[in-house]
């Protein structure tokens, strides 16, 4: 084909990937497999943890620009005569693949795809059998049928359009849809994508009808990951970026010297041989690494976001600590402001008829034929900003421990069991305290978009509800301007996010089908959500990464019948106000340490929430200093954070060192004292004799 169509570079990973159906002016194409793509337009993407974790060995961008492309095919293959209503393939119809137009009429009328395509769970897909439908098993298409498809006009239901054959043979597609209507058909176990000739044969499954342009035609299975130190640096994209210089082993021997000398002088010194060398290393010669799971990307970047990361140049990774809002101290330890992030998504594979994660028995589809085997992906990076919330995991444990949450897990097993049972597959695995998280979530994305003016759709969630995680990482990572406004990550500050908090939690304790919505024991797709509908905490399916699923809200507030201290946020209050021997809030015990004229200050605030200040906290109270700025931004630009500043006073506590910074505070005349370097009592009473 002569005439090319554009399609964003994003879409041919979540919208339009291999194997989807792709929507053109009048005609219909198919996205090809990867082995077909030419690999000279195709650029690689630098994410090692995520190429692990799929088993590829490169990942790389889809091509773009005028003169590339990638190739598609005309699928479904039968068409529609507008004009005269006749119904076949472009062979049946007298036309060409160039140029479909109906050769039968005397003036040539441009050919139409057909609406109603077959396809399985297995992720064959093939044209509707409408001669089976019409003439039944008994009967074998021939050359002396001809078909017509014509609409009566009277509704606009499936019963007014008709399948006619020349035979005087006829029927509605009213009963199409059925799955019962073509049990007796076996699938043709055809996958176009690969090429015409991959048929699989023995395919089990019923072929059911659908819709060409229908949502459930293709579900991609997308994998993604946040870009985290060291693979966040520069120089780590840059090596990616040339590993066919790289992973040759002589380019670390002497005669590899020139090589990368010759590099280096192409960055003006922004890193050192030795620094080159070292991650050329880590990439390429470090030995072989194990492989990644879901599971383990998540945990990395849980750790790396809780670390947390200062503002430097040439990184793709910034999350900034802040206060945590005192009045929500009670069930939000961490929040970090990410003004950088890096997200990359890549493609693996795809479902029909149900997503990968919903399905039980569907199969993925792979992106390309056995016998052409390859060694990378297409995907995609995009960049963004955004909030992280941290949870103290002990504390939903414990909450998840309660009669009244052990009681939503029951109804919602049960849920599961029983859509289960009708599928025949393995029920959905449910955890309640993913099933808060995950309400929080949504609740949080509401919010956001309210206050950050950012519409929903474009806000993405990521949950951390692992072992020994308990985190929400609200993001925008676009390849458009609606990425990197800074809209959410300004939000971080305790003046903004303290009020976002407080109106999330006052707005959506209630819902405008409540009682209906509260009370309800089964929504939405297999009964997988209770409290949880379109007026309260659903979201845009571009926003959730679990499709609406795994939603309560009484989870967050409780119910009428149990009472609202049932729910997490007032059970968790109760639990910080009164301590507990296996909650991990601060104790009466420890509040007792803090003088009674510091409470309701910073001190206080500091030394519930940050436990690596506490010490120190208590002993500046102690000594009576006065109260300085929790997390105060320093440096030139105030790319740099202090724990504790007195400005006035040019004093600065510091927990982690970070060279640059220090250097920078000293040099403009400031004391700073690492935590890490004396004891909670000396460092108060240094502090007291330069405050005071």
């Amino acid at each position: 084909m002569s005439k090319n169509y554009d399609a964003r570079r994003s879409q041919l990973i979540s919208t339009f990937g291999v194997g989807s159906l792709f929507p053109a002016e009048n005609h219909s194409f198919m996205v090809t497999s990867i082995d077909q793509w030419k690999p000279e337009w195709l650029n690689p993407v630098s994410e090692p943890r995520l190429a692990r974790s799929l088993g590829v060995s490169s990942l790389k961008l889809p091509p773009s620009g005028e003169k590339r492309s990638i190739p598609v095919i005309r699928f479904p293959n039968v068409l529609v005569c507008p004009t005269c209503n006749r119904l076949g393939n472009l062979r049946d119809l007298n036309s060409n693949y160039k140029d479909p137009v109906c050769g039968h009429c005397s003036k040539p009328s441009q050919l139409t795809p057909s609406r109603f395509i077959v396809a399985c769970q297995n992720g064959h897909i093939d044209d509707f059998p409408y001669s089976y439908w019409v003439h039944g098993h008994s009967e074998k298409d021939s050359e002396r049928h001809s078909l017509s498809l014509f609409s009566e006009g009277r509704t606009s239901s499936l019963a007014d359009i008709i399948v006619k054959c020349s035979c005087d043979k006829q029927r509605s597609m009213a009963d199409a849809f059925n799955p019962m209507m073509l049990r007796e058909m076996r699938c043709s176990g055809a996958r176009p994508w690969l090429g015409y000739g991959y048929y699989e044969k023995g395919c089990d499954r019923e072929p059911k009808t659908v819709q060409r342009g229908a949502s459930n035609v293709w579900f991609p299975a997308v994998r993604s990951a946040i870009s985290i130190p060291p693979y966040s640096e520069f120089i780590s994209r840059l090596v990616t970026q040339n590993k066919e210089l790289f992973e040759d082993a002589q380019i670390l021997q002497p005669g590899g010297v020139f090589v990368l000398e010759s590099f280096l002088k192409k960055f003006n010194g922004k890193f050192t041989m030795d620094e080159l060398r070292a991650e050329i290393t880590r990439q390429f010669h470090g030995g072989a690494e194990g492989a990644l799971t879901e599971d383990d990307l998540r945990e990395q970047e849980f750790e790396a976001l809780i670390t947390g990361r200062a503002e430097e140049l040439d990184t793709d990774f910034v999350a900034e600590k802040r206060p945590v809002p005192g009045t929500h101290g009670n069930w939000v330890s961490d929040v970090r402001k990410v003004t950088r992030l890096r997200e990359v998504r890549a493609l693996h594979g795809f479902s029909r008829l149900f997503p990968i994660e919903q399905g039980g028995k569907t199969s993925l589809s792979m992106l390309y034929p056995s016998d052409s085997l390859q060694s990378w992906l297409p995907a995609i990076e995009t960049l963004g900003e955004g909030i992280f919330l941290s949870f103290d995991r002990s504390l939903i444990d414990q909450w998840a421990r309660t009669d009244f949450a052990a009681s939503r897990l029951q109804i919602l097993e049960s849920n599961a069991r029983k859509a289960a049972k009708q599928r025949k597959t393995e029920p959905h695995r449910v955890d309640i305290a993913t099933v808060l998280l995950h309400t929080l979530s949504h609740m949080l994305i509401d919010q956001l978009a309210l206050d950050a003016g950012y519409p929903a759709s474009s806000i993405r969630e990521r949950l951390y509800s692992g072992q020994n995680q308990a985190g929400i990482l609200l993001y925008t990572a676009t390849a458009d301007s609606a990425g990197s406004l800074g809209g959410i990550a300004a939000l971080a500050e305790t003046n903004s996010l303290e009020p976002a908090l407080d109106e999330a939690l006052d707005r959506l304790s209630w819902c405008s089908a409540d009682p209906v919505c509260i009370e309800s024991k089964a929504s939405g797709s297999d009964g997988l959500n209770l409290a949880a509908c379109h007026c309260c905490v659903l979201l845009p399916e571009t926003s959730c990464e679990r499709f609406n699923s795994d939603l309560d809200r009484a989870c967050v507030f409780g119910t009428p019948d149990s009472g609202s201290g049932s729910g997490f946020i007032a059970w968790s209050e109760e639990a910080y106000q009164y301590g507990s021997n296996t909650v991990s809030v601060i104790s009466e015990a420890e509040h007792g340490e803090i003088p009674d004229s510091m409470r309701g200050t910073v001190w206080e605030e500091i030394a519930i929430n940050q436990p690596s200040l506490r010490a120190t906290v208590l002993e500046l109270a102690k000594v009576g200093v006065p109260t300085g700025e929790w997390g105060a931004e320093v440096g030139p630009d105030f790319e740099w954070q202090a724990d504790i500043a007195w400005e006035g006073h040019r004093v600065a506590i510091v927990v982690e060192k970070h060279a640059e910074r220090d250097d920078w505070l000293r040099e403009e005349n400031w004391d700073v004292f690492h935590t890490t370097d004396i004891p909670p009592t000396d460092l108060a009473i240094q502090v007291a004799e330069i405050v005071y």
